[in-house]
């Protein structure tokens, strides 16, 4: 069994994979920079024993991060805690992936594996949407390369900063919109963050199909797309699990 740790800017994701590929389970941390490797350790024991299960269960872990000053703490919390050298991804990883953009080195590790997960199981060209701190849309061209894409503002930071900003509009909760057309300040704000991002994935997914001259298979993942792909015009699938499967392939390429 290994686990699969992805570290993002907002939450820490933690799987058990089994040998089969199955996810056994998976949990959320918060993401917090000041933790030292002892912290993060005693947290994912923690987890892993809330899950019922024992850190001598594993025999292997891999690791992607966008975070790179909190990568060295939790990579050496591993260490200490399952006694096994994790698998970084990043330079000199073997992930199968073509990325053709200007430094292809400089593409988010997480980005690279939503991308060789969302191969293994569609027929390319792919786009894939992670609706997390920010909102970011990757394309996967027929040949299989990654090609680029677009970041924009995550949903709940761009809701945290017009109620910080704007003094009459309150902090909200994502819940459903009772219309499109607001009757009051919290309904209207709700409107405009679920319709209104709903709209722009639609919108973008137009765009880019229109610039490769083809359709394409839309995936998204992500905490935030479950509560957005809903409303969305265009036929998306979901996997909220897609960046620890895409985590799962790689490690097995690798060992």
């Amino acid at each position: 069994m290994i686990l699969a740790v992805d570290i993002g800017n907002t939450n820490i994701v933690l799987g058990a994979i089994d040998e089969g590929g199955e996810i056994c389970f998976t949990a959320r941390l918060s993401t917090d920079r000041t933790f030292t490797a002892d912290q993060y350790g005693v947290q994912f024991k923690n987890v892993i024993r809330l899950y019922d299960f024992d850190v001598n269960y594993f025999d292997g872990c891999i690791i992607s991060s966008v975070v790179p000053p909190v990568l060295n703490e939790a990579a050496d919390g591993v260490r200490k805690l399952i006694g096994i050298e994790p698998l970084i991804v990043g330079q000199g990883v073997e992930t199968g992936l073509s990325v053709l953009m200007d430094n292809p080195t400089a593409l988010g590790s997480d980005l690279v594996v939503n991308a060789v997960s969302a191969l293994e199981r569609f027929s390319p060209p792919i786009i894939i949407i992670d609706m997390g701190t920010a909102t970011t849309v990757s394309v996967v061209d027929s040949q299989k390369n990654y090609i680029g894409g677009c970041i924009m503002p995550g949903v709940k930071v761009s809701l945290d900063a017009i109620s910080q900003r704007a003094s009459q509009l309150p902090g909200i909760s994502l819940s459903e919109p009772k219309a499109v057309i607001g009757k009051n300040t919290v309904d209207s704000m709700r409107s405009g963050v679920i319709y209104g991002n709903a709209a722009m994935l639609d919108g973008m997914i137009e765009r880019i199909e229109r610039e490769l001259g083809q359709t394409t298979t839309v995936i998204a993942t992500g905490g935030i797309s479950g509560v957005i792909v809903p409303h969305c015009g265009k036929n998306i699938a979901y996997d909220e699990n897609l960046l620890l499967r895409g985590l799962y392939i790689i490690y097995k390429k690798n060992i």
